[in-house]
């Protein structure tokens, strides 16, 4: 699916939520859209895999690791994890690692920026409640849609406008 976020802006004005432009693109797919399922951690990524482990059926996680780039919350293993269980995009509220990998694999993502630090594994984190952050909130069942212009989020799907 590949729905332009300007086309979206333009044509559903105040339904679309736009998203600060902080985040760079590191995946393959530039382009991505679907159900948000949210996450909160702190430098730790336990159950962003165990997400990512599950049928993503074109959702977009959106993981809010609070701005910290003092480690990666995804890398390449997990983008590959990703795409195998198709999911159609993350968007990640931290750092990301293996760049070069990442924009091998046909998966959105989206991150602050890069750290080749790796994360903790507690497992601490919360999983399937509204986060807040590049001036939006993202709540479980929104629909987002991203691409080199940047992200937006809306309450419901949103068809293709004609």
């Amino acid at each position: 699916m590949s729905l332009a976020t300007t086309d979206l802006c333009d044509a559903y004005g105040d339904d679309m939520r736009v998203v600060e432009p902080l985040f760079r693109d590191f995946g393959g797919r530039r382009h991505f859209a679907g159900l948000i399922y949210t996450l909160s951690v702190r430098d730790d990524n336990v159950i962003v895999r165990e997400m990512l482990e599950q049928p993503g059926d074109g959702r977009v996680l959106v993981v809010d690791g609070g701005g910290s780039l003092c480690c990666a919350l995804l890398g390449d293993q997990l983008a590959t994890l990703a795409y195998k269980n198709g999911w159609s995009g993350i968007v990640v509220n931290g750092a990301v690692r293996d760049a070069e990998a990442l924009s091998t694999i046909d998966v959105g993502v989206k991150a602050l920026a890069t750290c080749p630090r790796r994360s903790a594994k507690n497992g601490f984190g919360r999983r399937d409640l509204p986060v807040t952050f590049g001036g939006v909130t993202f709540a479980p069942g929104d629909w987002l849609a991203a691409d080199t212009d940047g992200i937006v989020v809306a309450d419901k799907s949103l068809a293709k406008p004609e």
